[in-house]
């Protein structure tokens, strides 16, 4: 019975070590950022075979569930090197050189000005005074002593 049972547990927890290749669900860490395998937006699709940093070996790993993604994107951007219209937008008409030409403006002309403040009030202290000012003497008389 105790043979039996050991070997069961043995048996139980080999088959564990094992299970290290299965498969696993890919999300995406942002969304509208799609994860892209081998050209594949494997988004929220089953991978099988993909070790990543676990193994040092490499893998060709399979997507169950992914898209399609075109490699040249058709996002309608114009490049006039392509040597194709644009999709759509504005028509451009070169006009003949001998059309009647419109009427001229008239004439229109603004200005702006600016300057400074106008200074204050100029006073009696020069604009640069001397480091000491001496006060005036003035002699009163005896008389405006009080004792």
């Amino acid at each position: 019975m105790r043979t039996g049972i050991a070997l069961a547990i043995l048996i139980g927890t080999t088959c564990t070590a094992f299970a290290g290749g299965g498969f696993d669900i890919v999300i995406p860490g942002r969304a509208g950022v799609p994860i892209i395998i081998n050209g594949l937006d494997a988004s929220y699709a089953a991978v099988e075979g993909e070790w990543g940093l676990g193994r040092n070996e490499q893998v060709q790993p399979t997507v169950y569930g992914g898209r399609y993604i075109d490699p040249v994107p058709r996002v309608g951007h114009y490049y006039p090197s392509a040597g194709h219209m644009p999709g759509y937008g504005r028509l451009e008409i070169e006009p003949p050189a001998n059309r009647k030409l419109p009427q001229p403006a008239e004439s229109y002309h603004q200005s702006w000005s600016s300057q400074s403040r106008p200074l204050p009030a100029q006073s009696d202290v020069p604009l640069y005074p001397p480091p000491v000012i001496v006060a005036p003497q003035v002699d009163l008389g005896p008389h405006h002593y009080r004792r």
